[in-house]
């Protein structure tokens, strides 16, 4: 990248960011620059289109050159951008959250369907485990007006980045962030009545599997909410504890869980002698999501 400013229009240095990306196997390439450029012009992704040849000024091109570089060092978009979408929903993110993935929109979908079709759920209270950034809590009251929503997390540093999302969403009325062991901080709430609804998505990658990720994950992601234990499901054994407790008769529950893991996880629910109607829900790609569980009434 060494010709003068004016000769690098934003049709050009996507079409060289493009093949950069794809020679460092940074997917999906054209995506990728397009999302970087977009936020080092501040504008949308369909203004780089209207706005083909227009050249880039050498300030736009000192702050892109080292986001591209970091880029193809597999650190992810999400967070050299500061932000990633869920379930058309933007939220802040950094290297102390997950980024939000379409995966997991599974659980928000099944949320609004239960809401819409079963009598008991028009106006849940629904609790969220490890919600990291907030995106699942987020999600489901954005899109369901009517519930409120506990989300809790024990990192600090997940709680801070939660909140500015759900502030900056406006759901601060109906969403309350609290920091803490997952069932702890109920304790010391003063509503702790059982909730509608339990919904999570924990750490489920068995520790053993941690090495063979991708470096855009193990090298950046953080590993206290990815790391489940030997098996992948020691969160879920200690969610699924406590739920008699903190569900209600009639409850449900949504457990995100890793594709390989439904009959695992199954055969766990099935050793809670309090809960029935056990599922295995599918993503959109046809994997194994979420293990749904209801409490016997």
């Amino acid at each position: 990248m060494t010709l003068q400013p004016q000769q690098w229009t934003v049709r050009r240095i996507l079409e060289w960011t493009q093949g950069f990306f794809a020679r460092k196997q940074v997917e999906p390439a054209r995506l990728s620059a397009e999302l970087l450029l977009s936020h080092v012009l501040n504008q949308p992704r369909i203004k780089l289109y209207t706005d083909f040849e227009r050249p880039l000024t050498q300030q736009e091109l000192d702050v892109y050159r080292p986001l591209v570089q970091r880029a193809g060092e597999h650190e992810p978009i999400a967070y050299l951008t500061g932000k990633a979408h869920f379930f058309n929903l933007e939220f802040e993110v950094n290297r102390d959250v997950l980024i939000p993935r379409p995966d997991t929109e599974t659980i928000v979908e099944n949320v609004l369907q239960l809401a819409r079709r079963e009598a008991g759920f028009e106006a849940p209270r629904v609790l969220d485990l490890c919600t990291g950034s907030g995106c699942i809590a987020a999600a489901i009251a954005a899109h369901l007006k009517t519930a409120t929503v506990v989300a809790i997390d024990n990192s600090a540093a997940a709680i801070v980045v939660a909140k500015r999302n759900v502030d900056k969403l406006n759901l601060s009325e109906r969403i309350s962030i609290e920091l803490g062991d997952l069932y702890e901080p109920l304790t010391r709430i003063v509503d702790a009545q059982p909730f509608d609804l339990i919904v999570s998505n924990p750490p489920y990658i068995p520790t053993a599997e941690w090495e063979k990720l991708d470096r855009s994950v193990k090298d950046y992601e953080p590993r206290t909410a990815l790391d489940g234990g030997d098996d992948g499901l020691d969160f879920h054994r200690r969610i699924l504890n406590g739920v008699q407790e903190r569900l209600r008769p009639a409850g449900q529950m949504f457990l995100e869980i890793m594709f390989d893991q439904g009959p695992g996880a199954m055969e766990l629910a099935e050793s809670f002698g309090f809960l029935d109607n056990m599922r295995i829900i599918k993503d959109h790609s046809g994997n194994a999501r979420v293990l749904a569980v209801r409490r016997k009434v």
